[in-house]
C-alpha cells in the first residue's frame, strides 16, 4: 500500500513539474521581460495560441471576429480540467439560471468572470497583463479555476493598438526618455486610442456601430458573465482606480450589484495596502451611460467594472510624472495583473451567491413601464428591430388599434393609434432592464454631476413616435413581409425621401450612372402624392443606360426600395416633371478635412458614415495640406468639430469664402463652427449669455465643481421646430428632437434660413443646467447661410455623434445632394 502511495505520488509531482515546464512565462516566450518592451498585438494572439496548445485542457482559444483592418480578434477560456470538459454545459446551466434559455440549471455553483482589456489601443498596459494574468492563473492561482470560467480577451482594439505600439516602438529612445516633453509621449494625430473608423469602443457597446462590438455582443450574449472588468489608463499623474463606482448608479442597479463591487474593491485594498499603492474608489466613473463597459454588463445583471491605472499613451515605456516618480509599463502592468487576479479570487469565493444574485437580476415584475410601443417610418422601424437583434432582446407587432401611456412627442400622458406594423417591446423578457434603460423616456439622475450624455432614448434617436405604457399592451409575433416587385416600362419612377436607406439607394443609383431628379415641391401624378425630396427617375434623363427597367428593377430590389409608376411628365398637380422646381441631382464630390485641428473622433463617425452606411465616395484632405488643395475638384467640403485656429489662416479663410462663392458648400460641424461665428462676412453669431445676478467668484471653493453644473447640458434631448420646406429638411416633419451635447449657443440666423431651432428650452430628457437652459431659447440648431453661389451648412447639434442618432443622419445626406442645387455637372 504505502509503494502504490509513493508511486501514485511521484506520478502527481511528475504531471504538476511537466505541467508547469510546457506552459511558458511571456519572458521566456517574447524573449524579453514582459513590460520592457510594447508586443505587438500578433505577438500576444501568439502567445496565448503557444499556451492553448500546451494545455489545452486547461485554455481554449476562439476567434470571435476580426477588426477593420483584419486583425483577428480571439478569446480565451481558462478553467479547470473537469470544467473545460463540461464548458457548454456550464454556459447553457447559466442562460437557463436566467431565463434566456429554457429548462432547469443542472448546476449553478460556477462563477463566470469576463476580462476585457485594451479597449482603448493607446492604454496599452492591459494587453500586457493579459499575458501575465493568464500564466499566473494556470500555474499560480489554478485553485481559482476550480469554481470559475475565466474569459479573457487580450486585445479588444487591437488597430488601435498596434497604431499605438508600432508608433512608439519606431519613436521611442533606446533607453526610453522619461522626460515628459520627449516626442515618444507625444502622440500625432488620431493617436492610437479608437478603431480603425476612430470609434471610441468602449461607448459603442449599447450602439455596436462598429464590427468589433457587433461581433462581441454575439459571444457575450452567449455567456452573459457574473463579473465583467473592463481595464484602462488614464492620467500619468493618477492613482490606480478601481469599483466601487461613482454615483449617479442607475436605479436599476441592485443593492447586490453595489455590495458585491464594493466587496470586491475591498479585496483589491488588501492587496495595494499591503504594496503601499495608491488608489481610489467612489469618484468620476458613473454607472449611467449604458454603451460602457461597465454599464453595459451591469444592466445584463453582471457585476460591470472599470479599472483605470495611470499611465495612459503618454507614459510610453516609462516617464517622470509630476510627483518626481517613474512610471514605468512594469509598475502599470503589474497593477492591473493583481486586480484581475483579485477578481477572479472574489468570484471562486462567492461563485453560489453569484449565481443566485445573477437570477434575482432578471425578476423583471417590479419595472414601472410594462411595454414600450413605437410606430412610424418602417425604414426606422427595421434599423430598430436590427439593433434589438444584436442585443438579442424580443420585439412583437402590435395587435390592437390604440395605446395609452406617457406620449414621448408631448412629454405627458397620452394615447397613439397603433397598426400591426407598430413595435412592441415587453419589460417581462429576460432582458427587460435593459429594455427600460434603452427605452425609458428621462432617465433618473441621482447626481447631475456625470461622466457622460444623460439621454439616449431610443423612439427619439430613430424618429419615432411612441408611447412608454404601465400595462401590458397586447401583441402578436412579428410577420416579416418579402419584398416583390417588378418595374414595368413606363415614362418614370418615383421613389419616398424620408431615411438612410432612401439615401442609400441614391447613392447607389449614382454609382451606376443613373441621372436621378428630386422636387422641391409636393406634387400628385397617376393618383399618388410625392412629398418634397422624393426622387424620380425617367427614361429619358437615362437614354444613356442599357436595359434601364432591369437595371433599376436590380437595385430597386437590392434595396427593397418600392417605387411607384408614373405615366406622363404632366402632372395632376404642379409641379410637371420637368419644372424647375424638380432638379437633377449632381454626382457630387465631396471632400472632408482630416489631422490636426479636427477632432477625430467626429472626423471617425463621418468617414465611417460614408464608407459604411451611406457607400459614397469620400475624399481626406488633411488640414495641412489645404492651402495647396484645388477645391475646384469638389463640389463639397465637410469640416468635422475641431479646432481651426491655425487652420483658417487669414490665405485659407480667404481661399475658401472664395471657393464658396464659385459654387462650393461648406459643411461644418459643432465645434467648427467656431472658425465663423462673428468673423467678417458671416451671419453666424454666438448667442451672448443672459446676464446672471450672483457672482460666481463668492462661490466656495468645495462647491465650484457642482456650480459649474449649471452651465453644462450634458447630453440632454430637446425639441426642436424644423422648416421642412427647406431642402436641408427633405423628409423630416415640423418638429425634430435633437441630441444636444453642450452648451454652446448660437443666435438665429439674420441672413439665411433657420432651418431647425429651438423656440423654448423645455429639457425632454437628460440634464440641463439652469443657466445654460436661460440661453438656449431661440438658438439655432441647423442653418444654412449663402455666399455667393454657394453656401455654407452649419450643424450645431452634431447629428453623426457616435453613429447612434438614426433620425438626424439624412440632414448631412439633404445637405450634400439638394442644398443650394442650381447646376448640374456633367
Amino acid at each position: 500500500m504505502r509503494n502504490l502511495f509513493f508511486i501514485f505520488f511521484i506520478a502527481l509531482t511528475t504531471h504538476s513539474f511537466l505541467f508547469s515546464q510546457t506552459i511558458q512565462s511571456p519572458d521566456e516566450f517574447l524573449g524579453y521581460d514582459i513590460g520592457t518592451q510594447f508586443s505587438r498585438h500578433h505577438q500576444v494572439i501568439d502567445y496565448f495560441q503557444s499556451v492553448s496548445e500546451a494545455v489545452p485542457d486547461r485554455v481554449k482559444l476562439e476567434q470571435y471576429g476580426a477588426t477593420y483592418e483584419r486583425r483577428p480578434l480571439y478569446l480565451a477560456y481558462v478553467s479547470s480540467e473537469d470544467n473545460m470538459k463540461n464548458l457548454e454545459t456550464i454556459r447553457e446551466n447559466n442562460l437557463k439560471n436566467t431565463g434566456l434559455l429554457d429548462g432547469t440549471p443542472s448546476s449553478t455553483d460556477v462563477a463566470i468572470v469576463w476580462l476585457s482589456y485594451n479597449v482603448h489601443g493607446n492604454e496599452a498596459s492591459s494587453t500586457e497583463a493579459a499575458m501575465l494574468t493568464l500564466y499566473k492563473l494556470l500555474t499560480e492561482r489554478k485553485d481559482l479555476l476550480e469554481n470559475t470560467v475565466v474569459i479573457i480577451d487580450p486585445c479588444v482594439n487591437p488597430d488601435g493598438r498596434d497604431r499605438y505600439v508600432n508608433w512608439y516602438n519606431e519613436t521611442t529612445s533606446q533607453p526610453y526618455d522619461i522626460d515628459q516633453q520627449a516626442s515618444e509621449h507625444s502622440e500625432p494625430w488620431p493617436g492610437g486610442r479608437p478603431n480603425h473608423y476612430l470609434f471610441d469602443l468602449n461607448r459603442d457597446w449599447a450602439w455596436a456601430t462598429q464590427v468589433e462590438s457587433e461581433t462581441r455582443l454575439k459571444v457575450y450574449n452567449k455567456w452573459m458573465p457574473h463579473i465583467h472588468v473592463d481595464f484602462h489608463e488614464q492620467g500619468i499623474n493618477e492613482p490606480y482606480y478601481f469599483a466601487p463606482a461613482a454615483e449617479p448608479f442607475h436605479e436599476i442597479i441592485s443593492d447586490w450589484q453595489r455590495d458585491f463591487q464594493t466587496q470586491i474593491g475591498k479585496n483589491h485594498a488588501k492587496y495595494f495596502d499591503a504594496e503601499g499603492w495608491l488608489f481610489f474608489t467612489r469618484e468620476r466613473f458613473d454607472l449611467f451611460y449604458p454603451s460602457y463597459g461597465d454599464t453595459y454588463p451591469t444592466y445584463m445583471g453582471a457585476i460591470g467594472m472599470t479599472y483605470e491605472q495611470g499611465g495612459h499613451g503618454m507614459a510610453g515605456l516609462g516617464i517622470l510624472n509630476d510627483e518626481g516618480h517613474v512610471l514605468t509599463l512594469v509598475e502599470r502592468l503589474t497593477h492591473h495583473t493583481v486586480t484581475g487576479l483579485s477578481t477572479v479570487e472574489m468570484a471562486s469565493k462567492n461563485a453560489k451567491e453569484l449565481n443566485t444574485e445573477f437570477a434575482k437580476f432578471f425578476d423583471n415584475s417590479d419595472l414601472k413601464y410594462k411595454s414600450y410601443v413605437v410606430k412610424g417610418n418602417q425604414d426606422h422601424l427595421n434599423s430598430l428591430k436590427t439593433l434589438l437583434n444584436k442585443h438579442e432582446i424580443a420585439f412583437e407587432n402590435a395587435s390592437g388599434t390604440k395605446v395609452s401611456g406617457y406620449n414621448y412627442r408631448t412629454g405627458q400622458q397620452g394615447s397613439m393609434s397603433v397598426d400591426k406594423k407598430s413595435l412592441v417591446v415587453h419589460t417581462n423578457q429576460p432582458k427587460g432592464k435593459m429594455v427600460k434603460v434603452l427605452f425609458e423616456p428621462n432617465a433618473k439622475l441621482s447626481d447631475s454631476l456625470t461622466y457622460d450624455i444623460t439621454a439616449w432614448s431610443i423612439p427619439y434617436a430613430y424618429g419615432l413616435e411612441a408611447i412608454a405604457s404601465t400595462s401590458r399592451v397586447s401583441s402578436s409575433k412579428v410577420t416579416e413581409q418579402s419584398f416583390n416587385q417588378t418595374l414595368q416600362k413606363t415614362y418614370g419612377y418615383v421613389s419616398k425621401w424620408n431615411s438612410l436607406e432612401d439615401a442609400q439607394f441614391l447613392g447607389d443609383l449614382l454609382k451606376h450612372d443613373f441621372k436621378v431628379r428630386f422636387t422641391e415641391k409636393p406634387f400628385s401624378s397617376n393618383g399618388s402624392d410625392f412629398e418634397r425630396g422624393s426622387l424620380i427617375l425617367t427614361h429619358g434623363d437615362n437614354k444613356h443606360i442599357e436595359d434601364f427597367v432591369g437595371k433599376l428593377n436590380t437595385l430597386a430590389k437590392k434595396h427593397e426600395q418600392v417605387l411607384t409608376s408614373i405615366n406622363s411628365g404632366f402632372s395632376q398637380s404642379t409641379p410637371d416633371i420637368g419644372s424647375p422646381d424638380i432638379k437633377l441631382i449632381n454626382k457630387q464630390k465631396v471632400a472632408i478635412l482630416s489631422g490636426d485641428g479636427t477632432s477625430s473622433l467626429s472626423y471617425g463617425a463621418i468617414w465611417h458614415f460614408f464608407e459604411q452606411q451611406l457607400k459614397y465616395p469620400l475624399t481626406s484632405i488633411n488640414t495641412d495640406d489645404l492651402g495647396r488643395t484645388n477645391l475646384s475638384k469638389y463640389n463639397v467640403l465637410i469640416m468635422p468639430s475641431g479646432y481651426y485656429g491655425s487652420v483658417l489662416n487669414e490665405n485659407n479663410m480667404k481661399k475658401l469664402k472664395e471657393w464658396v462663392r464659385a459654387g462650393g458648400k461648406v459643411i461644418a460641424f459643432d465645434g467648427a463652427l467656431r472658425s465663423f461665428a462673428g468673423k467678417d462676412g458671416f451671419s453666424l453669431k454666438y448667442k451672448d449669455s443672459e446676464g446672471n445676478s450672483s457672482n460666481d467668484n463668492l462661490t466656495p471653493y468645495a462647491d465650484r465643481e457642482r456650480e459649474y453644473a449649471n452651465y453644462l447640458i450634458t447630453g440632454a434631448i430637446f425639441k426642436a421646430k424644423v422648416d421642412h420646406t427647406h431642402p436641408m429638411a427633405f423628409g423630416y416633419k415640423d418638429h425634430y428632437f435633437t441630441l444636444k451635447l453642450g452648451s454652446s449657443a448660437y443666435s438665429l440666423l439674420n441672413s439665411g434660413y433657420n432651418v431647425a431651432h429651438l423656440d423654448n428650452t423645455k429639457v425632454f430628457s437628460g440634464f440641463a443646467g439652469k443657466n445654460a437652459l436661460s440661453n438656449l431659447s431661440n438658438t439655432l440648431v441647423f442653418g444654412e447661410e449663402r455666399m455667393g453661389s454657394g453656401s455654407f451648412i452649419y450643424f450645431v447639434d452634431n447629428t453623426l455623434f457616435r453613429s447612434f442618432w438614426e433620425n438626424g443622419k439624412l440632414f448631412l445626406v439633404n445637405s450634400i445632394f439638394f442644398v443650394n442645387n442650381n447646376a448640374y455637372e456633367l
